[in-house]
């Protein structure tokens, strides 16, 4: 039996964006991929997202005071 890293409570929702919510993000704030923080595509977390180099990573958080909190990262290595 297999440890699943991403079903663990402590680890936040990771979703990879598709094409058309991928340019939505980099629209709205008006940044290039390179502009995003970075996760590495090694990263235990994506390991079952199945992707590549350039794939923007969604991280939906819990948060007491906003009740969520969104990040976006750009997948590097590979």
């Amino acid at each position: 039996m297999a440890f699943k890293v991403s079903d663990h409570v402590l680890v936040p929702k990771h979703t990879k964006l598709g094409d058309k919510e991928r340019e939505q993000v980099l629209e709205r704030y008006n940044i290039r991929p390179m502009d995003l923080p970075k996760i590495s595509i090694d990263d235990p977390a994506i390991a079952t997202l199945e992707v590549k180099s350039g794939d923007i990573i969604k991280i939906t958080r819990k948060s007491e005071s906003a009740g969520e909190a969104i990040f976006f990262r750009v997948v590097t290595g590979g």
